[in-house]
């Protein structure tokens, strides 16, 4: 097993490479996940956050690097986009039985879990994005995973419904104890709900607690000064309140870590 931060990883990626075309696509990426731990990866397109998760699923074999996965691991994965044929009698109930060997009771527990209980004999074609992203967290549910691997989950999912979907993925890792990669472009939501972030640009350009990344000079180079005002709607630590756009708005007073 490679060296670690702690005895708990569940996945650890070192020296990652990947080349295309001539080009780096990951150029010696690290990336530890720790049991209980949310690790968010940010970037801008094109910055090889996808590749990275694809690696760590096992699905893309690295130029050069090491991968390291707990043994026996189980991961569950909500992949960035799914397409899905609305013209299909298909609802959320069957979607989950054939998507998972698992009971009735199961799957009613993962829709409770995630808000959608109501949702069982939808017709999983006709549900909103966030409804959508909600029954796909639940199959991943389903695995009962140590390791949850979340691309873009907040894809198609409004305002108010991406705040409340960080918040489920924080509960999710104080339920479960698995580890939780979370991928995004959303910078103004990159705060919720995170240990950890990454900012990777085919290389690891800075990584640390979320308030460290915001106001390293290499985060401000790649995403410009205005992203370290306006990126969060709440964090774990928070000295300023902010508008439905993002905008700071009244200072708050400062709250410690239980």
């Amino acid at each position: 097993m490679p060296s670690t931060s702690g005895n708990s990883a569940v996945a650890v990626l070192q020296g990652i490479v990947i080349r295309a075309r001539g080009r780096a696509i990951l150029d010696k990426v690290d990336l530890t996940i720790e049991r209980g731990e949310i690790v968010t990866l940010i970037g801008p397109n094109g910055s090889g956050k996808t590749t990275l998760a694809r690696v760590l699923l096992g699905l893309i074999e690295p130029d050069r690097g090491t991968v390291w996965r707990a043994p026996d691991i189980v991961i569950g994965y909500l992949p960035q986009r799914i397409s899905l044929d609305g013209s299909l009698p298909l609802t959320v109930n069957r979607f989950l039985r054939l998507t998972a060997r698992c009971r009735d009771k199961n799957i009613a527990q993962a829709l409770d879990e995630v808000g959608t209980a109501h949702l069982g004999d939808s017709d999983i074609g006709a549900l909103s994005g966030g409804e959508l992203q909600r029954v796909m967290l639940a199959r991943a549910l389903l695995r009962e995973p140590d390791l949850l691997v979340l691309d873009e989950p907040a894809q198609g999912v409004d305002f108010t419904g991406q705040i409340a979907l960080y918040d489920l993925i924080g509960k999710i890792r104080q339920r479960h104890g698995c580890g939780i990669l979370t991928i995004s472009h959303d910078l103004h939501l990159v705060m919720a709900a995170t240990d950890r972030v990454l900012c990777l640009n085919h290389h690891i350009c800075c990584s640390g607690e979320p308030e460290a990344v915001r106001r390293n000079p290499e985060y401000l180079a790649l995403f410009g000064p205005a992203a370290s005002a306006g990126l969060a709607v709440y964090a774990h630590h928070h000295d300023h309140d902010h508008d439905l756009a993002g905008d700071v708005v009244a200072p708050a007073a400062r709250s410690s870590r239980p």
